[in-house]
């Protein structure tokens, strides 16, 4: 187990979709050191989710791990530590809501993005088996932003309005009770 760098906004390699993982090696010893790897850097940087290309490799997975605790997103409901192997994403309903987002690729700053808040969510696991799973509000963004870094896509790239991207200094002194989503919220920016 080794706690790999997570490569940053800039790095060429973080705008390159990855490939599919081959289902054949799901097991082997490069794999699972993969894994393990992923799930050590996870928590060495305090993140919620990392993808592979993060870490500088160049396939489709992805590793997900929630504490329930209250963080600067609000109280958050505990999602235990997950593999998802080739996942895809599929919106379910319209409805659209934005989260403060962070990353672990663009450290010290935070975006407002918007995302769908109801998703199918289909993956592989490590055992190789198809698995399907619906996911709802914060959960749907984090697959979303974690999925993102698959095909080349920051959130930086989903930003709508700039001046809704700040360092995490700022983003605490100023914008932290903004909700561009209430009418009386975009009068608070400065």
């Amino acid at each position: 187990m080794t706690v790999k760098e997570v490569i940053r906004m800039g790095h060429p390699h973080l705008r390159v979709p990855a490939a599919r993982y081959p289902a054949e090696r799901l097991g082997s010893a490069e794999f699972d050191e993969l894994i393990s790897d992923m799930r050590e850097t996870l928590h060495a940087y305090g993140g919620i989710g990392l993808a592979a290309p993060q870490i500088d490799v160049g396939f489709r997975i992805v590793v997900i791990e929630i504490e329930n605790t209250s963080t600067r997103y609000g109280e958050i409901e505990h999602t235990p530590f997950e593999v998802y192997i080739n996942p895809t994403i599929t919106s379910i309903a319209d409805e659209t809501a934005g989260y403060w987002e962070g990353c672990l690729s663009v450290p010290g700053m935070m975006g407002y993005v918007e995302r769908p808040q109801h998703i199918l969510v289909n993956y592989l696991t490590p055992e190789g088996v198809d698995k399907s799973i619906e996911a709802h509000g914060f959960l749907a963004t984090v697959f979303q932003h974690e999925f993102d870094h698959l095909d080349g896509t920051l959130y930086v790239d989903r930003i709508k309005d700039l001046s809704l991207f700040s360092f995490e200094e700022e983003f605490v002194q100023f914008h932290a009770d903004i909700n561009p989503e209430n009418d009386n919220s975009a009068d608070k920016v400065g």
